[in-house]
Order: structure tokens, then C-alpha cells, then sequence
């Protein structure tokens, strides 16, 4: 997949300096829509401390005028949790880790149950999602039994996060009415050995591909401050502006214990609310959620920062394995910045 090409008229991304880089930023993605490259992206990154307020709200004008002012909440639950054979470095749900977390199955009426709970806080979105490689037979009969019910009893879309994927189950998620699968990057391409040994970013990629020639949505993000470097950030935007996802959750590292990331420091929530501002400049027209780790890195006025700094989207309430924010907190934020929530007919 590549970007779509950018009319014949109008001119490219400009090579330009730290210094200059905000200006160059409004004339091309604020007035024409054209994301940052990668190189404009690292400039932006490494704006110091002084130029955040500005770079914030020049993202918050980005997402304002490709976006428009609603934000999209979404609810996730784990339909098979722990256990998984894979060693993603962050993920306290890799069965090869010393960690707290133990394999387990939700049946489908608490899966019901946790999809009604979601959509009365507003939500348009549903994510069902497993700790595994890619989705076994036992899976996937599960997954559609669970779409089936919740379509059945439940005003809601419903999204998918099963890992790798073949052809065939590609096409079943299709059938079933899955609407946007989410399987995310993590990290650019060129860190990724890094973070994962036990399958490779190409092979995240191919499903991805199949996702968006299937017709579903693609809902692919990744982890930031896993000691990548602001380079290899950079980068990441670059991939992902490659790719063209509908959404991209953003997620700041929660260090989980018995994990080989459980000792890394936490990243500053400066750097956290920078990489949110460079990420919607790369990626103009994007939904960019606020996902997990958000709570730790950057707090009650962080959150507020973020979305007025270019964040359009937010999961409500708690994640796979980690705590977040009680959805009333999230919704109490948005009445207060007088950002409508995205109804549900609007998304069908």
C-alpha cells in the first residue's frame, strides 16, 4: 500500500529547519493537507519545551480543519486473555514472562454485557480483542458467536483485534460484519526486532494489506517510549502515512512488571504530547486515539492537552490489562472542551 498521490499542482514537502519547521508545517498541512514526511517529522520532535504550546495548538487547528471537532469513543474488552506464545517485550500477556497476568476466556454473555455497558457511555465502537499469535478455529467460532450476539442486542460496531491473520479469516471477519480490525505496528520497522522476536513487522504488515483489500477499516498504531529513538519515531509516522489507516491508537508504555520493558522509565509527558502533535501532522486526516498508558504519562491535564493538541478519538475505560480512567472522566472532558461525541448513525 502506498500514499495516495498528491495532485500534480500542488508542491511537495519542503526540506526545512528546526527553526522553521512550525511555519513550513502550517503552510503545508494546516492550508494544503500534506502530511510531514519524515525528516519534517524528527524536526518536530525535536522542538524544545518552549515551542510545545505552540506546536500543540497548530496540531489542534490541523485536526479542526481535516477532522472537524468529534471525537470517536471506544470500548475494548479481552475475549481471551494471557497465555500468548509470542514475546512482545511490553505485553505482560506473553506466556513466556514471569508475569502476574493468566490465561482466560470470556463467555459470550459477559461479552454481551460488556458491549451494552460500552455503548451508555456514547461509544460507537466495540473492539473484541485476544492474546494470541493469530486466531485458531476455537477462536475465531468464538469471535463470531460473540459478533452474532452482540449485533443481535446491541446498537454498535464492532471491531476485531485477533493478531495475524490468514486469507480465509480475512474474509470470515468480512462475512461476519467486522467493521475495523485493529493490529498494530508497535514501533517503526527498523526497531521492531527490538520489541518482537518471535514474528516479524513484514508479516504484521501482510495482514494489514488483506484488512484494507477485504473493505474492512484499518486500525493500526503502536507503543511509544519503548527506547526508540526520536529518529526511529519519526520513522514510525513515516509508516504509518505509508500504510493509511483509518485510525491510529497511540499508546505511551505502562512498564509491566516480569516484562524485559518492566524497568524503562516512563516517558515525559512533554515528549508524550510533542510525538501527539507530530503524529497528526504526519498524518492530517487520520483518527488518532488516545489509547493506553495515557494515564501514567500524562495525567488529568494531559489528557486535555492532547486533545486539544490533535487527538480526535479515545477508548473509555479500562484496558487489556491496566486501569484507565472511569469513562465519565473522559466524557466530562470532552462536554467541558465542547467536543460532540461521533453518534453512531454517522459511522454506518
Amino acid at each position: 500500500m502506498t500514499q495516495a498521490p498528491v495532485a500534480a499542482a500542488a508542491p511537495g514537502p519542503t526540506k526545512v529547519g528546526t527553526s522553521q519547521i512550525l511555519s513550513i508545517a502550517r503552510e503545508q498541512v494546516l492550508e494544503r493537507g500534506v502530511g510531514l514526511n519524515q525528516e519534517q517529522t524528527l524536526e518536530v520532535l525535536r522542538l524544545g519545551d518552549d515551542r510545545l504550546e505552540e506546536l500543540l495548538a497548530l496540531a489542534h487547528e490541523v485536526r479542526m480543519k481535516w477532522c472537524g471537532p468529534e471525537v470517536e469513543v471506544e470500548g475494548i474488552i479481552s475475549l481471551k486473555t494471557g497465555g500468548c506464545p509470542e514475546d512482545c517485550h511490553f505485553c505482560s500477556q506473553s506466556g513466556l514472562f514471569q508475569s502476574p497476568v493468566r490465561a482466560a476466556w470470556l463467555d459470550i454473555p459477559s461479552l454481551v454485557e460488556a458491549a451494552k455497558q460500552t455503548a451508555k457511555t456514547g461509544a460507537t465502537e466495540f473492539c473484541i480483542v485476544a492474546a494470541v499469535r493469530g486466531p485458531d478455529e476455537r477462536l475465531m467460532a468464538q469471535v463470531a458467536a460473540g459478533v452474532e450476539a452482540i449485533r443481535n442486542e446491541v446498537d454498535i460496531q464492532v471491531a476485531c483485534s485477533l493478531g495475524m491473520l490468514t486469507q480465509e479469516q480475512v474474509d470470515q471477519l468480512a462475512a461476519m460484519g467486522v467493521h475495523r480490525y485493529n493490529h498494530n505496528l508497535e514501533t517503526s520497522r527498523s526497531y521492531f526486532p527490538n520489541v518482537v522476536t518471535t514474528h516479524t513487522w513484514e508479516e504484521r504488515w501482510d495482514t494489514l494489506r488483506m484488512v484494507r483489500e477485504a473493505g474492512m477499516e484499518v486500525c493500526c498504531g503502536g507503543i511509544l517510549g519503548m527506547g526508540e529513538t526520536l529518529e526511529q519515531r519519526a520513522e514510525f509516522a513515516a509508516n504509518l502515512a505509508e500504510l493509511e489507516p483509518d485510525e491510529v491508537p497511540l499508546n505511551f508504555l505502562n512498564p509491566r512488571p516480569g516484562t524485559p520493558f518492566g524497568d524503562l522509565e516512563v516517558l515525559p509527558a512533554s515528549d508524550a504530547l510533542r510525538a501527539v502533535a507530530a503524529f497528526r501532522l504526519a498524518l492530517p486526516r487520520t483518527m488518532l486515539r488516545f489509547a493506553g498508558g495515557r494515564e501514567i504519562t500524562l495525567g488529568d491535564l494531559g489528557a486535555k492537552q492532547g486533545i486539544l493538541g490533535g487527538i480526535n478519538a479515545v477508548i473509555v475505560g479500562n484496558y487489556l490489562t491496566t486501569l484507565g480512567r472511569p469513562a465519565e472522566q473522559d466524557l466530562d472532558l470532552l462536554g467541558e472542551l465542547k467536543m460532540p461525541i461521533k453518534a453512531l448513525n454517522e459511522t454506518l
